[in-house]
């Protein structure tokens, strides 16, 4: 860098991603498979060093099968036997016998892709993978698919807008360069820490909720921590009257004879900030009842638990993505899968833009439909966390109160006294309502984008059974594309999903449904669009339905269609047939890309 800090350099793209963790890792390598021209800057030197943001739940699986990552993800992941509940224990060890307990057991995440609503809903299971060790790989593939272009130790300095684009100032960190990057757009992807402070954008929310300290250990608690189906062990510690959480990290091993293992534990009174690595490390041994055993700490972490919102996802040419546009509690896992499925909504807009496919007007969507369902996704890891706090009435733990009064109260929940009852009905209960955070799969599946880009079929939106837990698949416009097994004549079969690669639509019409895949073909050759068509039934069609299952929730009859993005969500349907079927297929179509679409 020159001692003035003038810029000494200009590179031209069309996308700059400001942000180098997992929306933008994501951002990065959908984009290259859409063929767009991007520069990828992240502060940082590396990665993320800290063990958060594990759950990766189905659909952002669905979406990182896409990027080619899914099957090292797996490799390295929590077995599904390892994964399929969480615990609530009465502490972990101690002197009483009773110490360890476990108290209640809920199933996790599909219950390790048994639970048949989770089978029904996706060819893939959630993964559970620390960002310390899934970040590598991401970032690894999105150097492998855009090499030079991913720069880490790269920091936004200063930032320009005008009619046709930005101009951003970066700073090379390990150079000392300071160099200009102008791009069309700027995908916000840096958790908040620069961008709208930048552009002037507050959060709304709650903001802060409590303050966590989190430990990354290595330990061996084979002898202690039982029960190998648990990932998440909820550990009441009569010791300090409040609840810790352990987690198993892996990385070659997972359960009891998990290696790695993170510690948090929520301070009500105190700021975590003021307590120092050895406090927190010995306020660890004391919760947990493990003494001198030895323990490798590798980090100490003090953090905010926080539920907030930016009051826009967009300013100008610039759109914020995942932590940067949301910021949750952990409770749930919902924060970086909705900073993935952000990414692959704006993808394959702006690529669609850039390519002169879709009006610009197209990128608006972005925030209308991606914010109510990031809002929602918030307040949901909120309530998760307020209901913890819940179970801790309900059991009634008090951080003020003595270890053998917190003692005793644990042993009303088992003591089998008729004056007990009551207590230990209230305490199940409470954590029975917490079976909600990990098995909320119509939150994660059950949302519906409504926009410009979605065209309404003037159909009444079904309601669901259960808000939360029960998702109920369908094609209702602004739905993620319901999952089904598909077979051609030979009998080979592959996921419903999987017709729809990267930045091509697809039009699914019913058996008879030939007129409206002639439709899609004449409209894609005279407008030069990436639309592709197919006809599914049981006995006729191009490609076959042998379980029925599309025919389940197809929401159409055998002359209909079903018109779906390249991020998998229904566009638009027509349920039957129709003597005008481009002219409909057209004006669909053409409403979603903001343009008027040629029918010669």
């Amino acid at each position: 860098m020159s001692e003035t800090g003038a810029k000494s350099s200009k590179i031209e793209t069309s996308v700059l991603i400001v942000g180098g963790g997992g929306a933008g890792l994501t951002c990065s390598m959908l984009l290259s498979r859409l063929e767009v021209d991007h520069v990828l800057i992240s502060a940082f030197p590396t990665t993320s060093i800290l063990p958060k943001a594990h759950v990766l739940n189905q659909r952002t699986m669905e979406i990182l099968a896409d990027l080619g990552v899914a099957e090292e993800i797996a490799a390295k992941s929590t077995p599904a036997e390892n994964m399929a509940a969480m615990g609530w224990y009465a502490g972990l060890v101690g002197p009483d016998p009773d110490y360890g307990r476990l108290v209640a057991k809920l199933e996790t995440w599909g219950a390790g892709y048994t639970n048949q609503n989770w089978v029904q809903a996706s060819p893939c299971r959630s993964y559970n993978l620390p960002q310390i060790r899934l970040e590598p790989i991401l970032k690894a593939q999105a150097e492998t698919l855009n090499p030079g272009r991913i720069r880490f130790h790269n920091e936004l300095i200063e930032l320009e807008q005008d009619a046709d684009g930005v101009t951003a100032t970066v700073r090379d960190h390990d150079t000392g360069e300071v160099y200009a990057i102008r791009a069309r757009y700027v995908l916000g992807c840096d958790g908040g820490r620069t961008l709208p402070r930048m552009l002037d954008i507050p959060y709304e929310g709650l903001g802060v909720i409590g303050q966590v300290a989190t430990a990354h250990v290595s330990a061996d608690l084979s002898k202690v921590a039982s029960d190998p189906d648990v990932l998440i062990r909820w550990i009441w510690c009569p010791a300090i009257g409040q609840m810790a959480v352990l987690v198993p990290m892996g990385p070659d091993h997972w359960g009891p004879d998990s290696e790695e293992w993170v510690f948090h534990v929520t301070y009500g009174g105190e700021n975590a900030r003021d307590l120092s690595d050895a406090e927190i490390e010995q306020n660890m041994r004391v919760a947990l009842g493990i003494g001198d055993l030895p323990i490798t700490i590798h980090k100490v972490t003090r953090w905010t638990q926080e539920g907030v919102l930016a009051s826009r996802f967009r300013e100008g040419n610039v759109f914020l993505v995942g932590d940067a546009a949301h910021r949750h509690p952990p409770t749930g896992g919902l924060g970086l899968t909705s900073g993935i499925q952000d990414s692959h909504n704006i993808c394959w807009k702006l690529a669609a833009v850039l390519k002169g496919q879709a009006h610009p007007d197209l990128l608006d969507t972005y925030e209308a439909e991606r914010r109510p369902v990031d809002a929602r996704n918030v307040e949901r890891s909120l309530q998760n966390a307020m209901a913890h706090l819940e179970v801790g009435q309900a059991f009634g733990i008090d951080a003020t109160a003595s270890v053998e009064a917190n003692w005793a109260q644990f042993k009303r929940v088992w003591s089998g006294q008729r004056e007990d009852a009551e207590h230990r009905s209230k305490a199940l209960r409470a954590i029975r309502a917490i079976s909600m955070e990990s098995n909320e799969l119509n939150v994660e599946y059950g949302y519906r984008y409504r926009s410009e880009a979605i065209v309404a079929d003037g159909t009444s939106e079904p309601q669901a059974i259960d808000d939360v837990r029960l998702y109920q698949p369908g094609t209702f416009p602004g739905s993620p594309l319901p999952h089904a097994w598909i077979d051609d004549e030979s009998g080979n079969r592959r996921a419903l999903k999987d017709l729809v690669p990267l930045g091509r639509f697809l039009l699914i019409a019913g058996e008879d449904g030939t007129a409206w895949c002639e439709a899609a073909r004449q409209l894609a050759q005279a407008n030069d669009l990436p639309l592709d068509a197919i006809r599914i039934g049981h006995l006729d069609g191009d490609l076959f339905d042998t379980r029925l299952a599309w025919a389940q929730f197809r929401g159409i009859g055998p002359t209909g269609a079903v018109l779906v993005r390249p991020d998998r969500v229904v566009a638009w349907r027509m349920q039957e047939g129709s003597d005008a079927s481009l002219d409909a297929l057209a004006a669909a179509l053409g409403k979603v890309l903001g343009k008027p679409l040629s029918t010669a």
